[in-house]
């Protein structure tokens, strides 16, 4: 039996659920997200408007491992367009500075030339200080790719710990050359 699965899936208020064939609609004040469950394999039931319940019809080696996996992306879904996710980045180093310029992120990240990063649809990216960076969205899974992305242009050196980090992420830091 899959633990997280047989846990039922709460719906907030400002959230509506509906299932049209396969697909499950998720709609809530933050955006909308389309879920492809497979019927042949799972039960899903709407509890009055109130709660999600997901069971597979016949248990397996294969139906356990999917079970849990699409309880919590049908999860993710109500949370993220009920609340959203957010994460918080903070870039360190001497000069390190980000700054909006329309649709795009400019990056001064030690470099002899700027990075623009294109911000992708469905994602807000707020400059909060000159170093740090908000990036909230509806989708659990775009707002960490973008991030991971972000992290990538410039990664975390093991000497002084310059570069683009989350906050509150460490950093196990290298000692230098002795004498």
């Amino acid at each position: 039996m899959s633990k997280i699965g047989k846990i039922n899936i709460s719906i907030p208020e400002k959230v509506k659920v509906a299932l049209a064939g396969n697909i499950l609609n998720i709609e809530g004040p933050l955006g909308k997200k389309s879920l492809d469950i497979d019927l042949n394999t799972f039960k899903l039931e709407i509890k009055e408007g109130k709660e999600i319940s997901i069971e597979p019809k016949k248990i397996d080696q294969n139906t356990k491992r999917l079970w849990g996996m699409n309880r919590s992306l049908i999860n993710n879904a109500v949370i993220g367009s009920s609340e959203g996710y957010q994460k918080i980045l903070e870039l360190v180093g001497v000069g390190y500075r980000a700054s909006l310029k329309g649709k795009q992120l400019n990056l001064q990240l030690g470099y002899s030339h700027d990075i623009n990063f294109d911000i992708p649809e469905g994602i807000k990216i707020e400059v909060e200080k000159q170093t740090t960076l908000k990036i909230s969205g509806a989708d659990k899974q775009l707002v960490g790719d973008v991030v991971s992305k972000i992290k990538t242009l410039r990664k975390i050196e093991p000497y002084k710990g310059k570069g683009i980090r989350e906050k509150g992420q460490y950093i196990l830091k290298k000692e230098g050359k002795k004498k």
